[in-house]
């Protein structure tokens, strides 16, 4: 059976009813981690990794439309407290290994109200959620979930970047992308009014981190955190259910809200409500490498995964269409496409996209194809080259006749969607996730979600979800001056990538130096080096992975090129060597008898040492590099490619300014 449980290796009830002993007390499988939770003043948890106080005192509770507010009273009567013991192991599929490891302790702490507080503490993190038996639906009027820190802490925080719209500050921040750079500030320093999108890190004592997240995110609208009152913490805020909303924004693609409930969900009275997560590191590159969110997503709702594929696409938007040497004009037109799926056909590249301008401009109509494209010539064209056809959807388009358009484009051949400008996480879009990830897979499409919130495990439920944007990424070096894309770079590894796989489109083959950087729209470059570009096949987790560049530039470049091609996009293995949040990182990934490594750094140049010696089963005495070349500080497409050698299991490699390299054994 498809991603359940291989095995079980024990199950121990401790205790049926642990009334006596409030404050109630859950323990990691290797005991660092220590929750606190009590009830009688309402319910209260605090966390503790050894000595170190993780989080303090923090009140969670669910407000309800009738009145009730489960976890405070007089809706707070303790009926049991019940913990167990699990040990299992997950198979995941389309990930960056084949199995996870799948180890907590668990406290249920059930209420009289008919209403339960779970709480799971893992060797990595702690995690709780709500659970209710209520018999009928219900409205939630607002969730309270504090995370309160003990001290003033160093924070890296992903504002929100509004958009102008109806309602207040607050209310415009919910039509947002989900695209920003981190703000490296003190807790109580956060900006009053401004609202951080998820994942955000807390650096705590003794070098250790807190990323905060949440998973398992269903019928119920994303988490967002504020800090209005300058203390050192966080609370939960939530856009409201829409109540009317007009299809405009982008081209008219998108569902604008122009009102408001004055509660965040409507709800089943039996359900499981998501996760929130509190991931836990004692060193940065634990961070890069990490299953929290996967594990506590609900299993697989597709049985068959064998129609699943995924792979490397080539791009045509960032590259502007600019294909040369050829006797067409190139744009969005057959013969241009034709050029890309030769191109995609030459290198094994498994897919070609048709991203905005396929479909008439304006009209938000799937089946408005503009005159120059002939999408069943295309598709034919692509399977006899054994390239398939991928096709871009705005949100409200393909929201409008989501099955008769799946239908339709599956019966033609195409094989999946990039849906975009969802830029929005209330629960009628998150509830839009669920159908189409559920509708694709009924025609055996792939989707790719960008404008899109962060992951919360939607691809362990549906892996045919082979990807999100939800990042600040190389599309922003289209129009972004200001935007330190290298930084940027070193730094969502350990926080954005924390929650899951990203599409972050790398692959360019004009590369500068920081001195040399222009954001240009039509001829689009890469802050660092070229090398560093090749690295990021390796670090960043992207199981449909985008060639952005031109395939007429990357023709030019054949020995980066065939490397591009040949990286896997899923991993058997993920071991992560070395690194720290915004400087550096080094991470090693397995598929089937060859191991890849990627190294990134920020602008300083940097010497590292890969030890080796820590890779299960690792044997190998020579391989392949491509690393900085003498002059990449000054030209940054400047690399070398050349076999080294292993010395006692430790390689040395140096990266430029902005700089990578990467080695395949």
């Amino acid at each position: 059976m498809k991603n359940k449980v291989l095995f079980l290796l024990f199950l121990v009830l401790t205790s049926a009813n642990l009334l006596a002993q409030e404050p109630y007390t859950l323990k990691s499988p290797n005991g660092k981690i220590t929750v606190t939770v009590t009830t009688k003043a309402g319910l209260r948890y605090s966390v503790h990794h050894g000595e170190t106080i993780v989080l303090d005192d923090s009140h969670l509770a669910l407000n309800l439309g009738d009145g009730m507010i489960l976890g405070i009273r007089p809706y707070n009567k303790v009926r049991s407290a019940i913990t167990t013991s699990v040990n299992q192991t997950i198979k995941a599929s389309f990930y960056k290994r084949n199995e996870i490891k799948d180890q907590y302790n668990e406290l249920v702490i059930s209420f009289k109200e008919r209403y339960k507080v779970v709480f799971r503490a893992y060797d990595d993190g702690v995690a709780y959620r709500f659970e209710t038996n209520f018999i009928k639906p219900f409205e939630i009027i607002n969730e309270i979930a504090d995370f309160n820190f003990d001290e003033d802490y160093t924070a890296w925080i992903p504002y929100v970047n509004a958009r102008p719209g109806d309602g207040d500050f607050i209310d415009q921040q919910f039509f947002n992308s989900f695209e920003n750079t981190y703000t490296v500030t003190p807790l109580s320093k956060m900006e009053p009014g401004r609202l951080a999108f998820l994942p955000v890190l807390v650096e705590l004592k003794d070098g250790k981190k807190a990323v905060i997240t949440e998973a398992d995110l269903e019928a119920f609208p994303g988490l967002y955190l504020s800090n209005e009152t300058g203390m050192n913490g966080f609370s939960a805020v939530h856009a409201g259910y829409p109540k009317i909303r007009e299809q405009g924004g982008h081209n008219n693609l998108q569902w604008v809200v122009k009102e408001r409930e004055n509660y965040i969900a409507k709800v089943e009275g039996k359900r499981s409500f998501p996760w929130r997560c509190i991931i836990i590191s004692e060193n940065d590159k634990d961070l890069a490498d990490n299953d929290m969110v996967y594990r506590l997503a609900s299993p697989s709702r597709v049985d068959d995964l064998s129609w699943i594929q995924p792979g490397k696409v080539a791009w045509d938007w960032w590259n502007n269409w600019n294909v040369y040497g050829v006797p067409f004009k190139a744009g969005i037109n057959n013969d241009t496409y034709k050029y890309y799926i030769d191109f995609a056909s030459k290198y094994g590249i498994e897919y070609v996209i048709l991203d905005e301008g396929w479909a008439v401009n304006k009209q938000a109509d799937l089946f408005q194809v503009v005159p120059e494209i002939d999408l069943v010539e295309l598709v034919n064209y692509g399977k006899e080259r054994n390239v398939g056809l991928v096709l871009w959807a705005g949100y409200a388009a393909i929201d409008k006749d989501m099955e008769h358009v799946c239908q339709h484009y599956s019966e033609m051949g195409v094989k999946g969607f990039k849906v975009d400008f969802m830029d929005g996480d209330d629960q009628m879009i998150v509830d839009f996730y669920y159908r189409m990830a559920a509708m694709a897979a009924k025609y055996h499409l792939f989707v790719d979600f960008h404008g899109a919130y962060k992951p919360t495990g939607l691809s362990r439920t549906y892996p045919n979800v082979l990807n999100y944007e939800g990042v600040y990424g190389l599309e922003q070096a289209k129009w972004d001056n200001e935007g330190d894309l290298v930084l940027n770079e070193v730094t969502i590894p350990f926080i954005r990538m924390v929650a899951g796989s990203f599409d972050y489109t790398q692959g360019a083959m004009h590369n500068a130096q920081r001195g040399s950087f222009s954001a240009n729209w039509g001829e689009p470059m890469s802050q660092g080096t070229r090398c560093r570009q090749l690295a990021e096949y390796v670090i960043f987790e992207s199981p449909f992975n985008m060639l952005c560049d031109s395939p007429s530039n990357y023709l030019q470049e054949d020995e980066c090129t065939q490397f591009i091609a040949s990286v896997p996009t899923t991993w058997d293995e993920t071991v992560v060597l070395d690194g720290k949040v915004g400087e550096y990182l080094v991470i090693a990934r397995k598929k089937d008898f060859h191991w890849y490594f990627g190294a990134i750094t920020n602008w300083e140049e940097r010497d590292l040492v890969l030890d080796l010696s820590v890779l299960p089963g690792f044997g190998a005495k020579s391989g392949n590099i491509f690393r900085d070349g003498v002059n990449a500080n000054r030209v940054a497409k400047d690399y070398i490619s050349e076999q080294i050698q292993v010395m006692g299991n430790k390689v040395k490699i140096h990266l430029a300014k902005g700089g990578g390299a990467v080695i395949v054994f």
